[in-house]
Order: structure tokens, then C-alpha cells, then sequence
């Protein structure tokens, strides 16, 4: 129990240090680059955060990123843990497309906004393709997108069907998607777990996937294929 209160009260104090040095840095006029405010403090608050934690990030297959300019990282989604660990993983610049309730959040909310991670409402269709058409503009900026593609987190930790945004996005853009299966993290903190336990989450990087001279019609076996690349990385 005083672990439990120690961490979320730690983790609400480091949200809200961070998220202050973003509005700072918002009313200051910084602008947007690889090395700013905003990519440097997201990166030092998952860092902190698994430290608090005890959850060490282990990496395999970065090489895989070399000579890859922007791409879609298409994740696995097991537990709360998974975005600071691909945040640590991942050595460039990613915005997620994340559900919208997490931009409800105080202050939190404020962070997500500031540093330009994109909401995407999935009940809503309209709203949805409006959130992918920014995600391509992100895309287009040099950044890259990190999308948990089964759309919520897994109950066991088994891979569940992936959604098809990320896949449309990808072939819109014609950019490659990168499959990662982020391992151990359900162990660490299943769905309905309240602090993670200490560990070691391994985060695998496949292969991209090319998507050039691919089509709408496409956007099916890109899926199908995805999986069994992220089936296979969980095989190990």
C-alpha cells in the first residue's frame, strides 16, 4: 500500500512538473524541433517514471530503424506501462494517436495536447479520419506515428485483431510500418492493475513492412501481414 500511494503520488508530481515546462515553453514561443522542450520532456518523464517504477526497458532490433526515415511503429497495447517504455525504446521523434478520453485528463490532457499527440475518437467515423488525415500531416513533418493497433489493451496479454487506421495510414502516406511487441509489461501490470511491479519489459523492433505501390484495397493483408511479423517478435 505505501508503494502504491508513493508512485501515484510521484507520478502526479512529475506529470504536472512536466506538463508546467510545457505550458513555459508554449508562452515562451519555443518552437517545435528534434532537440526541444517538447520531444526532451516527454523522453525525462517515462524515463522517470519506469525508474520510480523499477521497470527496466531492454531493446532488440533497433538496428532495424537504420535508413528508415518516418514510419507508422505499429504496438502491441498490454498494460499502462507501454508508452514510456516505446517512448524510451524508440530513439526519435513519435506522436502517438491515442484515445480521446486521455486528452480529458487534468493536466495530463494539457501534455498530450502541447506536445502534439493526436486524439482520435473511434466511435465516431467522421472524427476518426480526421484524426489519421493529422497523424499523415505529422508524418509528413518528419515525425513518425506510434500506434497501439489493437485498439484498447489486452485482457491476457495475447496479441487481439488489430484495427485498420494505422494501415490506412501507412499506405496513404505510403511510409513503412514497423511492427514492435513490447514483452513482459502484461505481467508487470495487467489491464485493472493499479502499479506496475518491478521488472524488465523488452520492447522488440521488427523489420519495417514497405507499403510502397500499395493501395487502399491493400489495407487488409498490411494488417494480416503486421500480425504475424508481431506474433512472430512475441514468439521471441
Amino acid at each position: 500500500m505505501i508503494r502504491s500511494i508513493a508512485f501515484v503520488a510521484g507520478l502526479a508530481a512529475r506529470t504536472t512538473w512536466c506538463t508546467g515546462r510545457l505550458v513555459f515553453a508554449r508562452l515562451r514561443g519555443v518552437p517545435q524541433g528534434p532537440e526541444s522542450t517538447y520531444e526532451q520532456v516527454p523522453r525525462r518523464w517515462a524515463r522517470d517514471l519506469l525508474r520510480s517504477a523499477q521497470v527496466e526497458v531492454t531493446v532488440r532490433g533497433r538496428e532495424h530503424l537504420e535508413g528508415v526515415g518516418s514510419c507508422v511503429f505499429c504496438a502491441n497495447h498490454a498494460s499502462v506501462v507501454d508508452p514510456a517504455a516505446l517512448i524510451e525504446a524508440i530513439p526519435r521523434s513519435v506522436r502517438f494517436v491515442g484515445k480521446r478520453s486521455l486528452f480529458r485528463i487534468p493536466v495530463f490532457g494539457t501534455a498530450l495536447r502541447i506536445t502534439g499527440q493526436i486524439p482520435i475518437d473511434r466511435s465516431d467515423h467522421d472524427a476518426a479520419v480526421g484524426a489519421f488525415a493529422e497523424a499523415g500531416q505529422v508524418l509528413r513533418d518528419g515525425v513518425s506515428a506510434a500506434i497501439f493497433v489493437e485498439g484498447t489493451r489486452s485482457r491476457d496479454g495475447s496479441l487481439q485483431p488489430f484495427k485498420k487506421g494505422a494501415f490506412v495510414l501507412a499506405i496513404g502516406l505510403q511510409a513503412p510500418c514497423v511492427p514492435v511487441y513490447i514483452a513482459g509489461a502484461h505481467a508487470l501490470m495487467p489491464r485493472g492493475g493499479f502499479v506496475p511491479r518491478p521488472g524488465t519489459i523488452e520492447v522488440r523492433i521488427g523489420a519495417p513492412i514497405p507499403t510502397l505501390g500499395l493501395a487502399y484495397d491493400d489495407r487488409d493483408a498490411l494488417r494480416d501481414r503486421c500480425w504475424h511479423a508481431m506474433n512472430a517478435l512475441a514468439a521471441g
